[in-house]
């Protein structure tokens, strides 16, 4: 973990109809104070001792090598509509901070929460531009993710990337070198952004959720979406001058299912939002595997959990910034909610007391992460050319069909194509890190089968006298450091990835002769689960 993205830490109020119901706003996405710390969350409630306990958390973090980012919700207040309270800006000046109608006693709402700030006038922008200073300078973040960003950069309706927000943050000698992350879109006209934002400026990419949500789930010919989302969005950021860090790649985000939700449930359950189960997602491509919620089926149970892994071992071979929900590593489940935002209970609490299934999981997180740590192929500065190196005959990037040929035109463009392999040359790689030295690794050789049924996947001859060596399976979690021979049939089995490394045969776990590697081909091949209930 490189960095924390704390949800709204500002001082916020509980809207009135919450508050009526015995509810609360949990999540904070009601500011109403820009300059403070919600003292709600301070072990002393003090607003000084808040500031002090804040100051300390971010110090601690930056010991231990952890950034801090904060989600800052300049896009609405919490006075709401007409009919809300007036608490700050409404009584100081309506018609400067908010966006009105043409009838000036009503708000023009971009945000879906009542309101919306102005950004065409001076004093609203300068309020903004000093929270934000005064977060970098005395409180000491690392940078900033902008809820509905798309609201900031409307102008007198529409969205505009050149508009008066961008052009003093750019400017501002502090605040262009921060960490600065747009929520691209807000419920207003035209407002979905993702792709638009300018230079200087990453996204979460709703994009990248949804496509690599439908390939496990299984939405019809997923894999060149897929393949797109897994090497950086480059349809979305290479356009104007923006690296892979541009993309904020995520399976979910506070709002929506968690991980343990999403292979759990085909719909929402938001009941006890008090709502009539109106609000939050529809669309939210989600797959229950079978069974709606809990159940002991255990050909269901294990299925879940290799969707989960899935997810998360495509999360972290991803290029682009990788962001796993504060929860995901540990199961956690909000039964079917995809907008807790008003409880404050054992529904939204983490539970750390985890069972054995649970902990498995959290350990196949950890083992993703390493890989992802270890290998400077899935780090990547610059988009993939897939075009031979230096002269050479090797691609940085080769994509095969499971008979072990490099993929055609035609492959790409055959209906069913749901199974497919990715070779990434990381022993080729041609960028440097900050200390100017070369970021070579191993080559990888990533397998994903979409499909229901088994894949022997004819693995592509390795570079030397090599082999593969399986650094993770999702079907066989626990069994790795296996070595295989180039133009061996992988089993792969349905719904499932495999990470194999291009490795020399004495460094396969504890060292491998010929002899030995030859064994390993034949002992490799796993004992079939039986069929799994459609």
């Amino acid at each position: 973990m490189t960095a924390v993205e704390l949800m709204p830490v500002h001082h916020y109020v509980s809207e009135r109809r919450l508050v009526d119901v015995g509810l609360k706003n949990y999540w904070g996405y009601n500011t109403l104070g820009y300059f403070a710390p919600h003292t709600g969350y301070a072990t002393d409630q003090s607003p000084a001792r808040s500031v002090r306990e804040f100051k300390r958390m971010v110090r601690t973090l930056h010991a231990s090598g952890i950034e801090v980012i904060l989600d800052v919700v300049y896009n609405h207040t919490a006075e709401s509509n007409e009919q809300g309270p007036t608490i700050a800006f409404r009584g100081i000046d309506n018609a400067n901070y908010y966006r009105l109608g043409a009838d000036k006693r009503f708000y023009t709402d971009f945000t879906g929460c009542g309101n919306s700030l102005n950004m065409v006038q001076p004093r609203a922008l300068q309020l903004i531009m000093d929270s934000l200073r005064y977060w970098v300078h005395d409180m000491h973040v690392d940078g900033f993710r902008f809820d509905l960003a798309s609201t900031l950069a409307r102008e007198l309706h529409d969205v505009d990337r050149l508009g008066a927000f961008f052009d003093i943050i750019h400017q501002d000698p502090v605040l262009s070198q921060v960490k600065l992350i747009a929520e691209p879109w807000d419920v207003g006209p035209g407002g979905y952004q993702v792709g638009n934002f300018p230079v200087l400026w990453s996204e979460w990419n709703g994009q990248y959720r949804d496509d690599v949500r439908r390939f496990w789930k299984g939405d019809g010919e997923r894999a060149s979406e897929l393949v797109t989302r897994l090497t950086g969005s480059s349809d979305l950021y290479d356009r104007d001058g923006r690296k892979p860090h541009a993309s904020i790649n995520y399976i979910t985000a506070h709002d929506g299912f968690t991980l343990e939700d999403l292979v759990c449930y085909d719909n929402k359950h938001n009941e006890a939002n008090q709502e009539g189960n109106r609000d939050g997602a529809n669309d939210n491509f989600s797959w229950n595997c079978g069974v709606e919620g809990p159940t002991q089926d255990e050909h269901i149970v294990e299925l879940r959990e290799r969707q989960k892994r899935n997810l998360v071992a495509t999360l972290l071979i991803s290029q682009g910034v990788a962001m796993l929900t504060g929860g995901d590593e540990l199961s956690h489940t909000l039964m079917g909610n995809n907008n807790a935002y008003c409880h404050d209970s054992e529904l939204t609490w983490l539970n750390w007391d985890l069972d054995e299934r649970q902990e498995a999981f959290l350990e196949f997180v950890r083992t993703c992460s390493r890989i992802w740590r270890e290998q400077p192929v899935l780090q990547r500065r610059r988009f993939f050319l897939g075009r031979p190196i230096r002269g050479s005959a090797v691609k940085d990037i080769t994509f095969f069909e499971p008979s072990g040929r490099e993929m055609s035109d035609q492959e790409w463009n055959r209906a069913g194509t749901q199974c497919l392999g990715l070779r990434l040359a990381g022993d080729l790689m041609e960028e440097v890190d900050e200390r100017g030295e070369p970021c070579r690794g191993d080559t990888l050789l990533l397998l994903l089968n979409g499909n229901w049924r088994e894949q022997a996947f004819v693995l592509p001859t390795p570079r030397g006298n090599r082999v593969w060596e399986r650094l993770i399976d999702t079907a066989y979690p626990t069994r790795r450091h296996t070595a295989h021979l180039g133009a061996e049939a992988y089993p792969l089995y349905g719904r499932s990835l495999a990470i194999l490394r291009n490795a020399n045969p004495a460094k396969v776990a504890s060292g491998y002769s010929k002899l030995q590697v030859e064994a390993l081909r034949k002992e490799a091949t796993p004992v079939m689960m039986p069929p799994l209930a459609t």
